[in-house]
């Protein structure tokens, strides 16, 4: 099993769940974040001041998958969070050693 973490611009977020939908993954987590990578913010002008945003917004999204449909589930996040601009985001990808359905006790890939 793996965590698959991947952080997109917030505007992408419907085309990327409804992909994934399509292509059966599980479950799926959303958070709402702030953060900033390589591009340090943005710098924006409103009636002629110039303002810095050091913190942009961002959808953070986590799923644990089956390792036979890893390559899938990030080909998927990848073609639809993509814009092509800096600032698309990343995934990170975690080994996950076992999970556990809290209701029923049942442990590792079944419970996906």
């Amino acid at each position: 099993m793996k965590k698959i973490e991947a952080i997109i611009r917030p505007e992408k977020l419907e085309d990327v769940l409804n992909a994934l939908e399509s292509q059966g993954c599980g479950g799926l987590m959303i958070t709402d974040i702030e953060g900033y990578g390589k591009q340090k913010g943005v710098v924006h002008q409103w009636r002629g001041e110039k303002y810095k945003i050091d913190a942009l917004p961002k959808v953070k999204l986590e799923a644990v998958v089956k390792d036979s449909d890893l390559r899938n589930i990030v080909k998927t996040i990848v073609d639809n969070a993509r814009t092509g601009d800096i600032g698309d985001g990343k995934i990170f990808i975690h080994p996950v050693e076992n999970s556990i359905r809290i209701r029923t006790g049942e442990e590792g890939d079944e419970i996906l």
